[in-house]
C-alpha cells in the first residue's frame, strides 16, 4: 500500500475493533492539491457527478496546472445552488480574469463578484466563502477594491471557522497559510514568526513551495 493511499484510507491501530472511516472524495481533494498530485484530482474530476465535487476539483486543479481548460464553458449561474458551490464558482471566474483580455476583464470580475455575493447571502461563514473572498481582496488591484487587511480579516476568520468546525476539503494549516501570506503582503512585524512556524509544523509539499516562495 502507497503512503498516499495509507493516509487517505487510514490504518487501524491493532486491536481496534474497526479500520478507520475512508475520507470523503471533497476530503481526499485537500490531500491531493497539498501534495501536488494533479493525476488524482483529475481522476477524481473525470469520475464524478456531484456539481459540487467537480467545481472544487477544477477548482482545485488551476492553480496546480494553469491549465485554462479547467476555466472552459464555465456557467454563469447554478439552479439551487449552495454557499459552497457559488464560492468556487466565483473563484473559477476569479481565476478566468487572469486568462481574460482586457476587453473581458470587467465583465469577468463583475461576475466572480455576483456570484461571491450571493454565496455570502446564502452562509457568510462557508469556508470556501470566506477563502474565495480573502483571496478575491488580496490579489485585486486596490484601484478595484482591493485591501490586504480585509483580505487578512476573512483569512482570519476562516481560521475561527475552522476551529469550530473542521472541513475536510479545506484545511486549517491553509488557512494559517493565507493569513501568513496577508501579513506577509502588509509587511507585518509577525509575518516572520508565523512562517517559522509554519515552516516547523513540517507542511506538504505545495505549502512548503509557497512559504518559501510565494507568487
Amino acid at each position: 500500500m502507497t503512503l498516499l493511499l495509507t493516509l487517505l484510507l487510514g490504518l487501524a491501530p491493532v486491536g481496534a475493533s474497526a479500520p478507520a472511516a475512508a475520507p470523503s472524495p471533497a476530503d481526499s481533494t485537500q490531500v491531493f492539491y497539498a501534495r501536488q498530485n494533479v493525476a488524482a484530482l483529475r481522476a477524481l474530476l473525470a469520475r464524478t457527478e456531484d456539481r459540487a465535487l467537480a467545481l472544487l476539483c477544477r477548482y482545485r486543479l488551476y492553480p496546480l496546472t494553469q491549465d485554462a481548460a479547467y476555466l472552459d464553458d464555465l456557467p454563469t449561474a447554478l439552479e439551487a445552488p449552495t454557499a459552497r458551490e457559488l464560492a468556487l464558482l466565483a473563484g473559477l471566474w476569479g481565476y478566468k480574469v487572469r486568462e481574460a483580455s482586457i476587453f473581458q476583464v470587467p465583465a469577468y470580475g463583475l461576475r466572480s463578484n455576483r456570484l461571491l455575493a450571493q454565496a455570502k447571502a446564502l452562509d457568510p461563514a462557508e469556508p470556501f466563502v470566506l477563502l474565495v473572498e480573502g483571496q478575491s481582496l488580496l490579489f485585486r488591484p486596490r484601484l478595484f477594491g482591493g485591501d490586504a487587511r480585509a483580505a487578512l480579516d476573512r483569512f482570519r476568520r476562516l481560521c475561527d471557522v475552522l476551529r469550530r468546525a473542521p472541513d475536510g476539503a479545506i484545511s486549517a494549516l491553509e488557512a494559517d497559510l493565507w493569513v501568513w501570506y496577508a501579513l506577509d503582503r502588509l509587511h507585518a512585524d509577525e509575518a516572520d514568526a508565523l512562517r517559522a512556524d509554519l515552516l516547523a509544523r513540517n507542511p506538504p509539499p505545495l505549502y512548503k513551495t509557497f512559504l518559501l516562495d510565494p507568487p
